[in-house]
């Protein structure tokens, strides 16, 4: 059946799909983008097609559907349920096949969607695939003469598991309390495996897998959402707070005193580890990471890149350079070593190797990696995004020292101060992100940029 370009393409959009179920997606919609990235992916060599699912209660009814449309054009099915993004990007990379991932990450409960990549956890973005399947569910998916393909089930958790645990050198943790939010989300189901090994007292909260986020949202780059964890861990005199979002493949971090640590620090951590195993390697930051992590990268003797903000830009430029790492300001952490995918859970192995192999508290042990003070992003309405940009570049041309527009507008001033203003893809939005040396500068810079965007 054809169905209308503004339908699918308010749908289908630049990294995945993801919609309101039954407005949006229901099971004729997915059958249709399961048949359309079928023959993308066969018409490549792939035979076979891995898909996992999130807990929301509309996944299992749409994987089904989506795997009849795979099948429909003669490609198997390996199904392994349950699944956090990053176990489905483990499975996709291990049994060298495309994937599917049934999820709506941080999304409200009524929302739902999928992440596809090709074999190794290759991403499918909107010049990648994604534009060719939103033509083939507006246009009809042609039939497929050939035999269907065969669905048979596979159990990737206790291998995920262990695979994520051989990247990260855990054998001289000390004893660790670790406090842990799960936001009722895939965290719940695949932290106790992994963390079954490991010298550390878990305590759980909001383990229980529940779509419909009773307790808060599961968006924990939402400072309102790590309230529950920061409170958790000063009741449990855990040494280390994580909170993962609905799909995993985030996670945030929170120190012994329930103060978040910066995902900006956390790169600049990881990155140090990764050079340690890999001297010279180079490193990965999009443009809104603190500059604290290239300066940290030059210091410890490799190469740091800078790029857009956005998974496709940092996977594309990973690839491109052979980097070993990269990091964004929103918790996503790839890996070189996990087919170049992101993983929240490797990660916070990391953090937590890093805090267990010596005797510091964690807010002593980030303090060398918070060198500057960030506003965090700051959202204004304009209907004019580029003209206020251009205004703002204009009041500062004098006193910028450097002004460049890769992702958005970024300027730097002096002592190592900067901000961006970024238009939003999908809203009529300016984002602005400040950096500083101190609360009072970030005020002032914030204050001056945001009168000029809502004058």
């Amino acid at each position: 059946m054809s169905r209308s370009a503004d339908a699918v393409n308010s749908v289908i959009k630049a990294y995945d799909v993801r919609g309101v179920v039954g407005e949006q997606i229901d099971a004729a919609f997915v059958r249709d983008v399961g048949g359309a990235f079928s023959r993308l992916v066969r018409d490549e060599g792939a035979q076979r097609v891995v898909v996992g699912h999130d807990m929301r209660e509309s996944s299992p009814g749409l994987v089904e559907a989506f795997s009849e449309g795979v099948m429909a054009q003669g490609l198997d099915v390996v199904h392994i349920g349950l699944a956090s993004t990053d176990a489905l990007y483990f499975a996709s990379g291990r049994l060298e096949c495309p994937g599917a991932m049934f999820t709506a990450s941080h999304n409200p409960a009524q929302y739902n969607g999928i992440k596809l990549c090709r074999a190794g956890a290759k991403p499918v973005g909107q010049d990648t695939g994604l534009a060719q399947i939103s033509g083939e569910v507006v246009e009809g998916v042609p039939h497929y003469d050939g035999a269907p393909g065969r669905l048979t089930k596979r159990e990737v958790l206790d291998d995920y598991a262990a695979f994520v645990c051989s990247l990260v050198d855990l054998e001289r943790l000390r004893p660790l309390t670790v406090a842990v939010d799960a936001g009722n989300g895939m965290g719940g189901y695949t932290v106790p495996a992994v963390f079954r090994s490991l010298n550390v007292d878990l305590k759980p909260l909001y383990f229980e897998l529940d779509g419909s986020f009773p307790n808060h949202e599961a968006n924990p780059l939402d400072p309102a959402n790590l309230v529950d964890l920061q409170k958790f861990v000063r009741e449990t005199g855990a040494d280390i707070g994580l909170a993962f979002d609905g799909d995993a493949d985030r996670c945030f971090v929170v120190d012994e005193r329930g103060e978040a640590v910066s995902p900006s620090a956390v790169t600049a951590l990881v990155a140090g580890r990764e050079l340690l195993k890999e001297p010279g390697g180079t490193i990965i930051h999009n443009l809104i990471t603190s500059r604290a992590v290239p300066e940290l990268v030059t210091e410890r003797g490799g190469r740091a890149v800078r790029t857009r903000v956005g998974h496709s830009f940092i996977k594309q430029t990973m690839a491109e350079t052979q980097a070993i790492f990269g990091g964004e300001h929103s918790a996503h952490y790839y890996f070189r070593d996990f087919w170049g995918a992101d993983s929240g859970m490797l990660a916070a192995l990391h953090v937590l190797s890093a805090l267990g192999e010596q005797e510091r508290p964690l807010s002593g042990l980030m303090a060398e990696y918070e060198r500057y003070v960030a506003s965090g992003e700051i959202n204004s309405t304009v209907p004019d995004a580029r003209e206020r940009m251009e205004a703002v570049a204009s009041e500062f041309k004098h006193r910028a020292t450097q002004v460049d527009w890769l992702d958005g507008l970024t300027i730097d001033l002096e002592s190592g101060e900067w901000f961006n203003l970024r238009a939003s893809n999908t809203e009529p939005l300016l984002r602005l992100n400040v950096e500083a040396q101190n609360s009072e500068r970030v005020r002032e810079i914030t204050n001056e940029v945001l009168a000029i965007v809502r004058r």
